[in-house]
């Protein structure tokens, strides 16, 4: 059973999130931020990973740390489920439209970290959530699950849009990588690290 449990307490956040990689694409709780809450729960729909996560962050300073510390959080959560990385596609990569925007993700459950991201928004923030952050949030992801990551948003108006469609792009390039094949390791070293 894929399946994973993480707690992380600092002076700035108090976060316990528990991560099923094979769940109904159910998101339960909230990080205190609205739209970083409704990606989390289009990672879960789209991904159909199921995420419980309890919250609390200092907000009344920014959203800065909140949205970094829940993409740690997260990225602990999915190594942690994931496992050895044995018999899974390991690689992933989807396109996704939201009406006038389209952005794209790729990925690799190699074992290394790497974060490319290439997108510009309209305005400071969507909601409370500072469009900055996005970047930061799957930056601490990918350093903490241990993935090669490329996202992009290739154009759109809305920030809104391009943002859901990145987050989307990311769900479905992620459940490609992590479905199971029944084979070994899909490395040539024979180890993924």
């Amino acid at each position: 059973m894929r399946k994973a449990k993480i707690e992380r307490n600092t002076k700035e956040t108090q976060i316990a999130l528990s991560w099923d990689m094979d769940g109904q694409g159910i998101c339960k709780g909230t990080c205190g931020i609205g739209f970083l809450d409704h990606m989390l729960q289009a990672l879960c729909v789209h991904g159909g990973f199921d995420i419980q996560l309890s919250m609390r962050g200092d907000l009344e300073v920014d959203c800065h740390h909140s949205a970094e510390d829940l993409g740690i959080v997260l990225g602990q959560a999915f190594a942690k489920a994931l496992g050895e990385k044995g018999g899974i596609r390991r690689y992933g990569t989807a396109c996704i439209p939201m009406d006038e925007a389209l952005s794209f993700c790729s990925l690799d459950i190699s074992g290394r970290a790497f974060l490319v991201y290439e997108a510009s928004y309209e305005n400071e923030r969507i909601g409370t959530l500072d469009c900055c952050m996005i970047k930061e949030f799957f930056r601490a992801f990918a350093f903490q699950a241990g993935i090669t990551l490329h996202m992009k948003v290739l154009y759109g108006e809305n920030d809104h849009h391009k943002a859901e469609a990145l987050f989307k792009a990311f769900a479905h390039a992620l459940r490609e990588a992590v479905t199971e094949t029944g084979r070994g390791v899909l490395s040539s070293k024979g180890v993924l690290e």
